[in-house]
């Protein structure tokens, strides 16, 4: 075991260190090779160097996660990931003790609460004589936060991190589509507890907390280490269904009811998905139409999914295929979204979504899912919301699904 608390700053109050080298145990395994990160962190230190960025300063649990490993617990603190040419550090709060420390590729130092700016006497002491522009990333850093940098470090110039990242992260390695394929494994663990969990008169939550135990137990047998944090399930009914989002609630299944099963097992930070319209029971005519025309999309949208796919050309070509129905106008998002490091409370790679406002041209390695949906009002024939999703790996030639998970009446009208 390899324990160590060193001092790293040498201001103190009375005993009390404010930044620490807090190195307890040893390096945790990871899905992902000490190569595939100094990959990420060298493509980040390439950039760096061609627009003369002294340093980038990470903050959300994206840019720490995807170029760390490690994944941080906000509750009200703030966390780091500081590199340069020599250097890749995770700054953390002392409350996570040597935890940061196991999980970072690179090395850690830990800041205490007991004074208030020691997060930032943690970054001084990382920056290297001379520094004088850092990346920050500019979607994630708040007035006050950028306020609270500025007068931290008064001579340095801020630029921007966050976009040149966002797009590095959208081309996948072939060790992130492993374990993304894994990730859609276990989705579908969850969706099949889900179905067979569905009953007249099962209170939602019943479902989803049947989905969501698989999945956790699944993830954890699956791997020699992993941390168990953030899978969950959103399983609604009824009106419920109108929303891709809606929380679980206590209501009770009804036979006739259209239903949205929703699983999202994260593993090492990184999401995956899979959603389907399931009626309970049986299901009317208006529905069974409405149904069917959203199962048409989502096959004509799979088939669009293929390298040199521009985003915006995808959507309209859908956009049409409402339109000939009269459905455009119940459209509620986007046709898809890329996949990876990304969670239902932080971000995402807007830089690659199935959207008319987006002119991304898909490429090999991307990953991204195709979810039509369109919602019709109470009081309406066919009443409800109607979402499938799948993802899709990028390659060379297509791409590939790699949740292959049946969808629509054939497979989900759910019978006692």
């Amino acid at each position: 075991m390899n324990s160590t608390v060193s001092n790293q700053a040498a201001d103190r109050a009375g005993d009390m260190l404010h930044v620490v080298k807090w190195h307890n145990g040893e390096k945790e395994w990871s899905p992902f090779s000490a190569g595939e990160m100094d990959r990420r962190q060298n493509a980040m230190r390439a950039w760096m160097a061609q627009n003369d960025v002294d340093a980038a300063l990470f903050t959300s649990y994206h840019g720490i996660c995807y170029y760390s490993g490690f994944l941080y617990c906000y509750f009200g603190r703030k966390y780091g990931f500081l590199i340069d040419q020599d250097n890749a550090t995770t700054i953390s709060a002392g409350i996570d003790g040597g935890q940061p420390w196991r999980r970072s590729h690179g090395d850690n130092i830990t800041y205490s609460d007991w004074r208030r700016d020691n997060f930032y006497t943690a970054i001084t002491s990382l920056l290297k004589p001379g520094t004088k522009r850092i990346g920050i990333e500019f979607d994630h850093v708040s007035l006050d936060f950028r306020k609270l940098l500025g007068g931290a470090f008064p001579d340095v110039e801020f630029v921007d991190v966050a976009q040149p990242a966002m797009w590095m992260r959208t081309i996948k390695s072939e060790e992130e589509h492993k374990l993304i394929r894994e990730g859609a494994r276990v989705a579908n663990v969850g969706a099949r507890a889900c179905m067979e969990a569905v009953h007249e008169g099962v209170p939602e939550y019943e479902v989803a907390i049947a989905s969501t135990n698989a999945m956790i137990r699944e993830i954890g047998k699956s791997f020699p280490f992993v941390e168990l944090m953030d899978t969950w399930t959103w399983f609604q009914s009824g009106i419920m269904t109108d929303g891709a989002h809606n929380p679980v609630t206590n209501k009770q299944v009804a036979r006739g009811d259209i239903l949205s099963l929703n699983c999202f097992p994260m593993i090492f930070g990184y999401y995956t998905a899979i959603e389907r319209t399931l009626f309970c029971e049986e299901v009317s005519d208006a529905h069974l139409d409405l149904w069917q025309k959203n199962c048409e999309v989502m096959r004509v949208g799979s088939d669009l999914i293929r390298p040199g796919a521009k985003c915006s050309d995808i959507a309209h070509e859908l956009n049409d295929l409402y339109r000939s129905w009269d459905l455009l106008k119940y459209r509620s998002f986007g046709y898809g979204h890329s996949f990876g490091v990304l969670s239902h409370y932080y971000g995402r790679e807007a830089g690659v979504e199935l959207r008319e406002d987006v002119e991304t041209v898909l490429e090999p390695g991307m990953v991204v899912s195709m979810e039509p949906m369109i919602m019709l009002p109470e009081g309406m024939p066919g009443a409800g919301g109607y979402r499938e999703h799948d993802i899709f790996i990028v390659t060379e030639e297509g791409a590939e699904n790699i949740t292959n998970f049946p969808y629509g009446p054939e497979h989900m009208i759910l019978k006692a």
